[in-house]
């Protein structure tokens, strides 16, 4: 990430790259395919709307 963006920002694209990751496959399978699987947002298709 660029070197010259605000504390604050970097913090809050960084919540939301990791909210954006998608369901690990240990609790897929617990939960008996119950959990809700999301696809992976690709990062030249849609942009984080921070």
């Amino acid at each position: 990430m660029a070197g010259h963006r605000p504390l604050g920002s970097k913090l809050r694209y960084a919540r939301a790259l990791r909210s954006n990751r998608r369901v690990p496959a240990w609790v897929y399978a617990k939960a008996n395919r119950r959990a809700r699987t999301k696809p992976l947002r690709n990062w030249r298709r849609s942009r984080l709307q921070l």
